[in-house]
């Protein structure tokens, strides 16, 4: 009984937190303070994932394709950024 109520209260509180930030980013968009190429690269792993289950029919298929997609392109990145970095371009 104990775990139930541990359980709704924990789900309740990140609830609430996820209210609060998508509050928080709205009214940021409406102040001109975010970038909506910033807010476009956040949704990009719900694009991914959404492709992903499209081609696969099947949610832990698509989640896993989707973190190693997003693993490859970390990857690529980081190598991108160290070469830049390295030789200057």
């Amino acid at each position: 009984m104990i775990q139930s109520v541990g359980i709704g209260i924990a789900l309740a509180l990140i609830g609430i937190g996820v209210l609060a930030m998508l509050f928080s980013g709205v009214k940021s968009v409406i102040n001109g303070k975010q970038d909506f190429k910033k807010i476009g690269s956040v949704l990009i792993p719900f694009v991914v994932f959404g492709v992903a289950y499209v081609i696969t029919q099947d949610f832990a298929q698509a989640g896993i394709a989707t973190m190693l997609f997003m693993i490859a392109v970390m990857v690529v990145l980081i190598a991108f950024t160290g070469l830049r970095t390295t030789f200057k371009f």
